[in-house]
């Protein structure tokens, strides 16, 4: 089989059968396939596409060219989720301990943040102590003995996916639905849960900024789930203003316990809540959405799904006092407000912007490698719809890099508009596809 008929058969838009793609990702996962012929091949895809079967062989493809996490030996349906990506998303948190207090089991894997996108293995990390690094062995125990457990994405888990990626992010071939597609879903499939629930973002803050491209999205992974034979629903959700109140690690930490506890903002808990009800019917907990909710509902309420994540901070070596009612996480040393320059309501509140105000406060990494300040970030007191006076606060950065701190604070006022009218509401969830 010849690399460069591949790419002209691809280039002249016809389709790939599956030995010609499982040929294409042997040469990608062993490097025997140069950069340039897979950077063209790429590029092929990126104006041509891949139709359904294509698109759901590549996911398969990849997801089996490196190890594959075997989840035989864990009682029960495990579930998982997925997130593409966002401001102030730490769903994560609060949706392992929901899901596992119901009795589902959570055996997660997670990658670190690069860029305005925070990761859910950074936040884990800011918790003192926190181990990331688990064996197999370890792992599956864990999710057995307390039903939930989170470790950093490790080994040689899709090696393929990793060699594209990188190629794909500095050749102009990221935005392909169908490369993005069987990116995520291959180390979705590695990773072993049979049910899979994906959080699609849309809007200023999300990689899909078009609904429409959001959908076809959502449509393409739940059409290779199902191809592979797992369980998967995806909601695609608003992402143009961030979530929650917070955005830096340890600060989202806190907000994901205040939400446990029943005191977080109402956004972060209704999503959450509906993600943990579907892992809950793909789990095989509930036999319908509606009584998912109700049994989600009641684990939160009565402070199971706190000590559930109590139990799996401790499981994995995080030092928490949860005993004591206003603990916090260690905070940054230095703050400044940040105070409305005008009267009126938020008509605007630039996820991009306030993700990036973040970085700059050293909250996030601009390269695989870097070291970030878990300490760092935004607290958000005003947000879309709210109405504000001259000289209120709106906002508080933190970080312990006194320099940073006046930069930001200008930087996130700008992420705010004011309007003298009420903007019209927007729904947070947009739409479910199964």
């Amino acid at each position: 089989m010849n690399v460069q008929d591949l790419i002209i058969k691809k280039r002249n838009g016809l389709e790939l059968n599956r030995e010609e793609i499982d040929f294409l990702v042997h040469g990608i996962s062993d490097g025997s396939i140069p950069d340039y012929q897979v950077s063209a091949w790429a590029m092929a895809v990126y104006f041509q596409g891949m139709n359904e079967r294509e698109t759901r062989d590549l996911a398969l493809a990849m997801a089996y060219s490196g190890d594959v996490a075997d989840l035989s030996a864990v009682s029960g349906i495990t579930v998982d989720k997925h997130s593409t990506g966002g401001v102030g998303d730490k769903t994560t948190m609060v949706v392992i301990p929901l899901v596992a207090a119901a009795g589902v089991p959570v055996a997660k894997m997670s990658g670190r943040g690069l860029g305005h996108t925070g990761g859910t293995i950074d936040k884990f990390e800011s918790i003192p102590g926190f181990q990331v690094e688990l064996s197999h062995r370890q792992f599956v125990e864990q999710v057995n003995q307390v039903k939930a457990a989170v470790i950093s994405q490790s080994g040689n888990l899709v090696p393929a996916d990793k060699r594209l990626y990188a190629i794909r992010d500095v050749t102009g071939t990221v935005e392909s639905i169908p490369l993005i597609a069987s990116s995520i879903m291959s180390k979705k499939l590695a990773s072993g849960s049979h049910g899979i629930v994906l959080d699609v973002k849309v809007g200023e803050g999300a990689f899909m900024k078009e609904q429409e491209e959001a959908i076809r999205l959502a449509r393409a992974m739940v059409e290779i789930g199902r191809g592979a034979g797992r369980q998967v629903v995806a909601v695609i959700t608003d992402m143009n203003q961030p979530l929650g109140q917070t955005v830096g690690n340890s600060l989202e930490v806190q907000e994901a316990i205040d939400t446990l506890r029943g005191e977080g903002p109402a956004d972060l808990e209704d999503l959450s809540i509906i993600l943990a009800a579907h892992m809950l019917v793909l789990g095989g907990r509930s036999s319908d959405w509606d009584n998912a909710v109700t049994e989600v509902r009641k684990v939160l309420d009565s402070g199971q799904a706190l000590k559930k994540f109590m139990q799996m901070i401790t499981a994995q070596g995080g030092m928490l006092d949860f005993n004591q009612p206003d603990y916090e996480l260690p905070m940054a040393e230095f703050e400044a407000e940040v105070r409305a320059d005008k009267d009126g309501y938020v008509s605007g509140l630039n996820a991009l912007e306030v993700g990036k105000t973040a970085m700059l406060l050293g909250a996030g990494r601009e390269r695989l490698g870097d070291n970030i300040d878990y300490t760092a970030g935004v607290k958000m007191a005003k947000k879309y719809a709210d109405y504000v006076t001259a000289g209120e606060v709106i906002a508080t950065v933190y970080s312990n890099d006194k320099a940073r701190i006046d930069a930001a604070g200008s930087r996130l006022l700008n992420a705010y508009q004011f309007s003298n009218h009420r903007p019209t509401p927007r729904p947070l969830l947009i739409e479910t596809i199964k």
